[in-house]
């Protein structure tokens, strides 16, 4: 049972997180540690939890589609170790992190993943887009999940399991006051200024986070001050941070690349000149790693393998024995490694690695 000093102090780390969380920051879709049987290996999924958060990650994903899906089937068991294995890892930090557990299903299951989140100390929910609900089933799904934990909406693209939204509905979801934050991944221009206009809309600009999940955009999103026209006014839009599957590969970079563009929308010309032109490798990059080529078949199996390279995973293994590179993935993958040795940080994993699997 809870003392009130246990419980203000729980209430005092829950709002430090998500304070980290408004102000914007680098937050990893942690992958999942298989080894060779398919089953969790848990040695490994520390590991990568360590290496996220010496990096400088100021929060964690977890149970989200870099994670697997498949992960929130009953039948597979995974969630509840896996959510717990990354809290408990994470209390190691010197610092508050901030943790993000992703919840799925109908109204039911994900009140019941925002539960069991809640329960081990997560701070927020990241809902994932359900096709079989409509549009104001996905609202009363937000509000009855935020009456749990804050939320985190999700446009996830359609070509990994996603959804075509409307602009009205990323208006309504805004305005719900449990709604912390949105991830905006729907690789595409016209969809994300949906949201940024659903958002002002709502009159949320200040106390809402917006985290670009838009892999093949990153240093453009981050970099950008959106101009916003709705209803007469222009109001300035900005994305604070990035919660996503291309940063679970190169972190320690990332964490430096999202200072960078913290400088540049403040007036530093020469980091914005140096992020313009990065853009361009990051994404190039991204389009091999996952696997664009092919519809992002290969997206999972690609960030295994940058880690695998690196010696954080033993293995590229999905739990779909089917779920491997495309054709061709394997090549490209080469290249980008060779192409872009200024986007990875193989110096630092290979100098902790190591303490990370002790």
């Amino acid at each position: 049972m809870l003392t009130e000093t246990s419980t203000t102090s729980t209430s005092v780390a829950a709002q430090t997180a998500l304070d980290a969380f408004r102000r914007g920051c680098v937050i990893p879709a942690h992958p999942l540690a298989l080894d060779e049987r398919r089953t969790l290996d848990e040695r490994r999924q520390r590991a990568l939890t360590r290496y996220y958060l010496d990096a400088g990650a100021g929060g964690l994903a977890v149970g989200v589609h870099t994670t697997q899906f498949a992960i929130h089937d009953p039948a597979v068991g995974l969630l509840p170790p896996v959510l717990e294995l990354a809290a408990e890892t994470a209390k190691g930090a010197d610092r508050e992190v901030v943790l993000i557990a992703g919840a799925c299903g109908p109204t039911a299951q994900a009140v019941a993943e925002a539960e069991l989140a809640a329960s081990l100390g997560y701070h927020l929910v990241l809902l994932s887009p359900t096709p079989e609900l409509d549009e104001d089933q996905l609202i009363e799904r937000a509000r009855a999940v935020g009456e749990v934990l804050p939320v985190v909406g999700f446009y996830l693209q359609p070509a990994v399991g996603g959804r075509t939204l409307s602009r009205d509905y990323w208006t309504r979801l805004a305005a719900l006051d449990s709604v912390a934050g949105i991830k905006v991944a729907p690789f595409d221009r016209y969809r994300t200024l949906d949201v940024l206009h659903g958002v002002v809309r709502a009159g949320r600009i200040g106390d809402l986070a917006l985290y670009t999940g838009n892999d093949d955009h990153i240093l453009a999103d981050l970099i950008t001050p959106h101009r916003v026209r709705v209803d007469g006014r222009s109001v300035q839009v900005e994305f604070v941070g990035g919660l996503l599957g291309q940063w679970a590969v190169w972190v320690h970079r990332a964490v430096e690349l999202l200072a960078d563009a913290r400088a540049a929308r403040h007036g530093d010309d020469v980091a914005l000149r140096r992020l313009l032109s990065l853009d361009g490798h990051l994404t190039d990059a991204n389009a091999a790693i996952f696997d664009a080529a092919h519809g992002f078949h290969g997206c999972i199996p690609g960030i295994h393998e940058i880690l695998r390279r690196q010696g954080l995973l033993d293995g590229r293994w999905c739990l779909d024995p089917a779920e491997d590179l495309s054709p061709g993935q394997l090549d490209e993958i080469d290249r980008i490694w060779a192409a872009y040795p200024h986007l990875n940080d193989d110096e630092f994993v290979a100098a902790n690695l190591d303490r990370w699997l002790a």
